[in-house]
């Protein structure tokens, strides 16, 4: 039987698959195209009455064809909105999870035409927390993704804490033995492990005892998305901007158009017409007349695009030209990577903590830790990693695949439990 270890992330994904008959481990499989990991979002093309997935669902959805964007979906686990539906189009309308359901048969499709075959043993990745301090809602949230799993055919699931997983790709590259605290940093959780890795603990079945402590919470890439968005464009839509009498104006749609599954609620009659009643607060009639230009245009999920290519742009120093011309021709501010460190200070000191709180919990000294190992795309931000390399200042700072450590992981895990 072909098994698979499955890394289902809040902004990508991926898929590593055993090789039939072989003692090999999962290797990651293309899931577009060439690339190994898939864009964890789904377009409802109404225009083409269709669902597209990854890179294509978001291209889609920026060249103007009518439908529902989703994406951050792992981020609804274990809320109120995931017993609940959204509608996709049409007039039509689907519960998340099955919406979850339907990303993940995308991604078992893969793998079965990759193997040939059926695919019903997988390993699956999980944060630390779905939920911040409410272990009831953190149950749940696993018990969805397990029942969304075997909607498509999954029958053996085993699930893994991503961090742990990751700590398995770094110990398959060492000579030594020491304590490592694995850093994964996706798009919606920032999770932590202290693990004791060392090629003679490769060999061991079980490794309970080797997990000093994880730890984890609610903060990562898409808060700071959503900072980085609030602190470029959308000032110049009239964020923190004050009204006739001095006072700042309203900002929950400002909120709510820098988060990804709060833009299309914007659209709605009800929100429009809220906006209407708001817009002879500004003093700058630029600023009305900009955002109703992105409400009418349905542009709100381009300009958190538009933020996200500007974090990326200064993720590493320097600084970058924000284009806004999509909703005023020439209109465009300058950003740099001290605005967005201190746009986003308040979500970096809550991720150093966390890691902090890891070592304290497993009653390991900080400067005991040998190895700081980051994996996740968010860890690429220099002024994050280099905030938590700070606080352990004996540790050497390893860089994973920030993308597909976490999956290769979960495929040495799968090939221990699955590869007899």
């Amino acid at each position: 039987m072909t098994y698979c270890a499955i890394d289902f992330g809040t902004s990508n994904s991926a898929l590593a698959l055993a090789r039939p008959g072989t003692p090999e481990v999962p290797r990651l499989i293309p899931l577009e195209g060439s690339n190994l990991t898939l864009p964890t979002a789904v377009f409802f093309n109404t225009d083409e009455h269709r669902q597209v997935f990854g890179r294509q669902a978001i291209a889609e959805y920026i060249d103007g064809y009518d439908g529902r964007l989703m994406r951050s979906l792992k981020s609804i686990l274990g809320t109120h909105l995931a017993d609940a539906s959204t509608e996709i189009g049409d007039g039509a309308s689907m519960p998340f999870t099955e919406i979850i359901g339907l990303f993940l048969r995308h991604l078992l499709q893969a793998a079965q035409r990759e193997a040939g075959g059926p695919v019903t043993q997988a390993v699956m990745g999980r944060p630390v927390f779905f939920v911040d301090d409410d272990p009831k809602a953190d149950a749940a949230a696993q018990s969805q993704l397990e029942a969304a799993a075997r909607s498509v055919g999954l029958r053996d699931i085993v699930f893994q804490y991503e961090p742990i997983a990751a700590a398995f790709d770094y110990e398959s590259t060492l000579d030594h033995e020491e304590v490592v605290l694995v850093v994964d940093i996706g798009g919606g959780t920032s999770d932590f492990s202290l693990v004791r890795v060392g090629p003679e603990r490769v060999r061991q079945a079980e490794r309970h005892d080797d997990v000093l402590g994880h730890y984890g919470v609610h903060v990562a890439g898409t808060d700071i998305d959503k900072r980085v968005a609030l602190a470029s464009v959308m000032r110049e839509l009239g964020y923190q901007a004050l009204d006739t009498l001095g006072r700042e104006i309203p900002n929950r749609v400002y909120f709510d158009l820098s988060t990804w599954h709060l833009v299309n609620a914007l659209y709605s009659p009800k929100r429009m017409s809220e906006f209407e009643q708001m817009k002879h607060l500004y003093v700058d009639p630029k600023h009305p007349t900009r955002m109703a230009r992105v409400l009418r245009d349905r542009l709100g999920h381009g300009l958190i695009g538009v933020s996200e290519k500007a974090k990326i742009a200064v993720s590493n120093g320097g600084d970058t030209l924000v284009d806004m011309s999509v909703v005023e021709s020439d209109l465009s501010m300058a950003f740099d990577e001290a605005t967005m460190a201190r746009a986003a200070a308040e979500d970096a000191a809550r991720i150093v903590a966390a890691a902090r709180e890891t070592t304290r919990q497993a009653g390991v000294r900080e400067h005991d830790v040998a190895a700081v190992y980051f994996t996740g795309g968010s860890t690429g931000l220099r002024f994050l990693a280099d905030a938590i390399a700070t606080a352990f200042p004996n540790a050497t700072a390893v860089r994973g695949d920030p993308l597909a450590s976490v999956a290769k992981g979960l495929g040495i895990y799968a090939q221990r439990l699955f590869g007899g």
